[in-house]
């Protein structure tokens, strides 16, 4: 019970985390708005743009940004052949790679770097669905494709955990800079953040950099409209400190099991030995000395609750390593298994918990054996 208890709660913690993979836990995006207050003489409802001095400042003035990217994105429609379909495109830095974690899939080409960031190359990195959609089982990298009216090379073909089964590509940041945006505004600027652990860290954080935005784009701080903030640190946080209290609760209640566990076997033993008085008498009588019969009790002791220890540890582990097979099988929907993966336990926790059951048994057995081992002989035989 210990042990499929722990493995429950792995398997739920596992499966709720495994949903942050697709992106790096430490990400902020930063979206224009509206403003909702009139502040310093202006308007409400003035338009808010991010552009180039947004990322000019987190770099001046945000101490904790790691990678920084804007991004500009745009629908076009993309044709190879005959064939074609409606896509997305999403100017990005090369450190957008390390911050959305985007796997390039083997031998499927490279993703953006500087050389084509510097050149404003019309070069493109495509998801597997516009693979699909356009070049069906050819490998399209170095082939050329049709985007509105210009055409793009594949460089190469990429696995991102997203939501939908969008067309999309990744395009320089540059290259849609100029040709799909020359106000050089931004749809979003996205960066992660580092040397914030905990939640009290990351909302003073966020109250410091919304005053900087304040203050760069001239609306009130208190105007959370004006710039729209997502924060996925603050999410994960949430998600872990709730989840670090389920495990809490879990770890009493598996506690308590062994308790149980504890108190069974000490009842157990009180009762075999007390079973056995008359033939510990019997013993005694014929001259076999009182550790000789203490140390036979407390090794049936050891051995009985070893085996059905292990046996308990076996099949606990075992349970969850069957479930955990089950949910990875492809027949499983993918939902259930990013809502409980892995529910496995640790050898060494499983262990642990057996090896606390083997000297609960020793303790258990002790006790009564020496109180049975002090009657005299007479006494003892006379015992029902």
């Amino acid at each position: 019970m210990f042990c499929i208890l722990l493995a429950s709660g792995n398997g739920l913690r596992n499966g709720m985390l495994s949903n942050f993979e697709g992106r790096a836990v430490n990400r902020l995006t930063i979206y224009g708005g509206t403003t909702s207050i009139p502040f310093s003489g202006f308007p409400d409802n003035r338009p808010i743009n991010i552009d180039h001095r947004d990322v000019n400042m987190i770099r001046a003035q945000v101490p904790e940004a790691g990678d920084i990217t804007p991004r500009i994105g745009t629908s076009v429609s993309a044709n190879y052949g005959t064939l074609s379909t409606d896509c997305w495109f999403n100017g990005v830095n090369p450190e957008f790679r390390n911050i959305n974690k985007i796997k390039i899939l083997d031998n499927q080409g490279r993703f953006i770097n500087d050389i084509d960031m510097k050149e404003c190359r019309k070069v493109a990195v495509i998801n597997k669905q516009m693979r699909t959609q356009l070049f069906k089982d050819e490998n399209p990298v170095g082939k050329m494709f049709i985007a509105g009216r210009l055409s793009y090379k594949v460089i190469g073909v990429y696995d991102e955990e997203s939501w939908g089964s969008r067309s999309q590509a990744y395009i320089p940041f540059s290259t849609a800079q100029v040709l799909y945006k020359r106000d050089w505004g931004y749809n979003n600027i996205t960066l992660t953040l580092n040397n914030l652990k905990t939640q009290a860290d990351n909302e003073a954080f966020d109250k410091r950099f919304r005053i900087k935005l304040a203050n760069l784009h001239i609306y009130d701080p208190k105007d959370n409209r004006a710039t729209y903030i997502y924060n996925s640190l603050e999410d994960y946080l949430q998600t872990v400190g709730l989840f670090n209290a389920i495990s809490t609760f879990i770890w009493i209640i598996g506690i308590g099991t062994l308790i149980a566990g504890i108190i069974g076997i000490s009842n157990i033993m009180l009762i075999t030995v007390r079973e056995r008085t008359r033939e510990i008498g019997i013993r005694k009588a014929l001259g076999a000395q009182p550790s000789s019969i203490l140390s036979s009790i407390l090794l049936e002791a050891v051995f009985i609750t070893s085996i059905f220890g292990y046996f308990g540890m076996f099949f606990g582990v075992g349970l969850g390593e069957l479930v955990n097979s089950i949910l990875q099988s492809p027949g499983i929907p993918e939902e259930m298994g990013n809502m409980f993966r892995n529910p496995t336990i640790e050898i060494p926790v499983a262990v642990g918990a057996m090896l606390v059951l083997i000297v609960s048994g020793l303790i258990a057995g002790y006790f009564p054996a020496w109180k049975a081992v002090r009657i005299q002989p007479v006494e003892a035989m006379r015992e029902e």
